[in-house]
């Protein structure tokens, strides 16, 4: 049948794609990394240094996730072309919807495992820490900063990663003032590091009885969570450590204490901040590794050959400098200033689906890189 000759067709067209993919994954050298990795745990002193283990675990544990991955991958392209051979074969149309289902599932696959593979920067693979900050319009642009904290956490929940939040600083009618939130697993930072930036609102706002339209902005913070392997040089007495009692309705998404620590790092302005944990000594140990991570990032985004070349406040991105503007009215659109890519279905995309932003800036960084090195 025709229909189901012309989507076997398209199928086939990704075999090519597929095995090109297994290449650029080193998918055989993987596997005898993960032999080699399996071994050494076998050895009888592996548990003598914890540290080292653990590492090596985590590792071997990585890279059967990507082994599996594409295993998956291939399994499902088998059993696609098994579902159409066999609506063809039987002439069942009842089996088309399904069959296109299938091959749509192995095509989005193929291109996030493709996506992946463009995640080759220092600290792609590592945890993603993301600080949001209301920007000037009181409780409008407070419920907005809100709103994108829900989104990000609803992206990191959809793509089975770990969300947790290390700070969260009220608004003062709704919203908050300002939220860290670490989210952890293979990639998050890789994948959010291009969401950095200011974020546009525009839309009728609900705290507003006249129903005038408000436009509203948040900026958003990405750093890489730096691993303890990484050395990062904070001289003590370059550290300012204050403690605070968390309080407030963002008691309901953080664990109340009276130990919350904000460190403040006196050479540069930076200020961090932690209150999830039960105890101070966690709190101040979580917030040095957030001052970590930000000092390595700014290091790295300025080219500077160490940290203590940080010199003065970093500037906060400019109001004006909008990365992406969500429009809720008079139509409904999502657009990314730096790609042009745009969704309509604003509701999706706040709760969440933001894979094709991603997926558009990954690409159209990949094909400036490629268009340098001409």
């Amino acid at each position: 049948m025709i229909q189901f000759e012309e989507l076997k067709l398209s199928l086939e067209e990704l075999e090519p794609d597929i095995k090109d993919l297994k290449e650029a994954l080193g998918l055989e050298a993987m596997k005898k990394e993960i032999g080699e990795l399996e071994e050494a745990q076998t050895s009888p002193d592996f548990w003598d240094d914890m540290e080292k283990s653990q590492k090596i675990i985590q590792r071997t544990s990585m890279l059967k996730n990507k082994v599996s991955a594409y295993e998956t991958l291939v399994s499902g392209y088998e059993d696609a072309l098994t579902l159409i051979e066999m609506g063809d074969e039987e002439e069942d149309l009842s089996i088309l919807p399904d069959a296109q289902q299938e091959v749509e599932k192995v095509r989005k696959e193929l291109e996030e495992q493709r996506l992946a593979t463009l995640l080759t920067g220092e600290y792609d693979a590592n945890n993603a820490i993301l600080t949001f900050h209301a920007g000037a319009g009181g409780t409008e642009a407070q419920d907005w900063a809100e709103m994108l904290y829900r989104m990000y956490c609803r992206w990191g929940e959809r793509h089975n990663f770990k969300v947790k939040t290390l700070d969260y600083l009220d608004g003062e009618e709704a919203g908050l003032k300002s939220a860290v939130v670490l989210i952890e697993g293979l990639n998050a930072y890789g994948y959010l590091k291009s969401e950095a930036g200011v974020h546009r609102l525009v839309r009728v706002s609900p705290f507003d009885a006249s129903g005038r339209r408000h436009t509203s902005f948040a900026s958003l913070e990405v750093m890489p969570e730096i691993n303890e392997d990484v050395e990062v040089e904070i001289a003590p007495e370059d550290i300012k450590m204050d403690v605070y009692r968390a309080s407030g309705a963002g008691g309901q998404k953080v664990n109340k204490t009276s130990s919350a620590v904000r460190l403040t790092h006196i050479p540069t302005g930076i200020v961090v901040s932690c209150q999830v944990e039960r105890s101070q000594h966690q709190n101040r140990e979580v917030a040095m590794k957030m001052l970590a991570s930000k000092l390595m990032e700014i290091k790295e985004r300025e080219h500077l050959d160490k940290i203590s070349d940080i010199k003065g406040v970093q500037k906060e991105i400019g109001w004006g400098s909008q990365i992406r503007s969500y429009v809720f009215m008079p139509y409904t659109l999502a657009k990314d200033h730096r790609t042009n890519y745009e969704m309509g279905n604003i509701n999706a995309v706040m709760d969440g689906d933001i894979d094709g932003f991603i997926n558009a800036y990954l690409k159209q960084e990949s094909l400036n890189s490629l268009e340098k090195n001409d």
